[in-house]
């Protein structure tokens, strides 16, 4: 009676029933604002690109300009001004003066424009065939990678990994899941922030199994580290899993909120109000969706990473869920980055990013071995 009372309150419904939109409502259109390239030099080979000065071109580290017809990666910034940035290109591609450029961190291509071969499979799933990205390793392996992306993100936003996973010689599957575009939807169109959407991971497990996996890794972005956190918890493949990584998990769909709601200055009990929305809306238990609270029943050697600056999801809950798996012997491996962006450790420092993830794998997949 009182859920019904506060949601009556017009002006209080509504935000809450916004912010419930926020957080469930697929949206595959999300793009950053166009800006023209000032000024392109070339110094014997060597590109640089000028930018206007925002938030996000100041970020230092590496990230992608997308343009009509053509993409290129930026690195490091090699002088600024209180309007201007200028930025090294790396690579070949280089865009134009006068251009209009998205300057994101997300990788704005599939495999084969980062250099890999691949292949598209359809994958069945309870709801429907799902695409996924298959990248074959050089020579057969017995453990094989599954890459799951972040709540309204794309396949292509976790791609940053997939050189690197090729290299350690890992057949890597870049999956989709319900709602995703090209993918089949949920019975009521919504996100389930995890609750359902590890049936789709698991029928990607599935398929790797039928392709000669005897083992697997796990790495999810965002929202694909709980999507996994509940595979674990509740698939019978679960055991299959030799390891995991989780780079910015939302790890308790509950504090994420609340974390949201004192961003936005709201009161407490907004974020009470759009859970139970939340929850309403999609007949799931989302105060559930908490790994701290609610370990999974496997619990595979973890490496979890995160940027200090994260405004979405704040670093201060991956250094609790490290704390908690330790109560819950859980290994679990911590590194926080200094990021400003979500899911943007490896953007910041792609070496030290790189290297870290790198001799995990190394360590917990060598004699993978999982039980069956």
């Amino acid at each position: 009676m009182a859920f019904m009372v506060i949601v009556a309150t017009p002006i209080v419904g509504r935000v809450a029933w916004y912010a419930s939109d926020q957080a469930i409502k697929p949206v595959h259109s999300q793009h950053p604002d166009g800006i023209p390239v000032l000024v392109v030099k070339d110094d014997n080979g060597t590109h640089r690109v000028t930018l206007p000065a925002t938030v996000t071109t100041r970020r230092p580290g590496v990230f992608w300009l997308t343009w009509e017809g053509g993409f290129a990666t930026v690195g490091d910034i090699t002088s600024s001004s209180s309007d201007r940035v200028e930025r090294l290109l790396l690579g070949d591609r280089v865009p134009a003066t006068g251009a209009i450029v998205r300057f994101s961190a997300k990788v704005p291509t599939d495999p084969a424009g980062l250099g890999l071969e691949f292949s598209e499979i359809m994958v069945p799933t309870e709801l429907g065939p799902t695409p996924v990205w298959y990248v074959p390793a050089a020579a057969t392996a017995r453990t094989w990678a599954i890459v799951v992306h972040g709540q309204n993100g794309s396949r292509s936003s976790m791609l940053f990994v997939a050189p690197m996973l090729h290299q350690l010689g890992l057949p890597v599957l870049v999956s989709t899941y319900r709602n995703d575009l090209g993918a089949p939807a949920s019975s009521d169109g919504l996100m389930h922030l995890g609750e359902s959407e590890w049936r789709d991971l698991e029928a990607v497990m599935r398929v790797a199994e039928e392709k000669g996996a005897h083992g697997l890794l796990l790495y999810g972005g965002s929202m694909g580290g709980q999507i996994i956190g509940q595979l674990l918890r509740n698939s019978t493949l679960a055991e299959q899993v030799c390891s995991v990584v989780l780079d910015a998990p939302p790890s308790s769909m509950s504090k994420v909120a609340a974390y949201a709601n004192e961003q936005h200055h709201l009161p407490s009990i907004m974020a009470w109000l759009t859970g139970k929305i939340v929850d309403w809306r999609t007949e799931i238990k989302s105060d559930q969706l908490d790994l701290l609270t609610y370990p999974p029943k496997i619990r595979p050697p973890a490496l979890l990473l995160h940027g200090d600056g994260d405004l979405e999801v704040p670093a201060q809950l991956s250094r609790d869920f490290a704390a908690a798996a330790a109560q819950h012997n859980w290994p679990m491996e911590y590194r926080e980055f200094h990021a400003d962006g979500h899911v943007e450790s490896w953007n910041a420092d792609p070496l030290a990013y790189e290297n870290i993830v790198r001799a995990f794998i190394e360590r917990t997949t060598r004699h993978c071995e999982p039980a069956r």
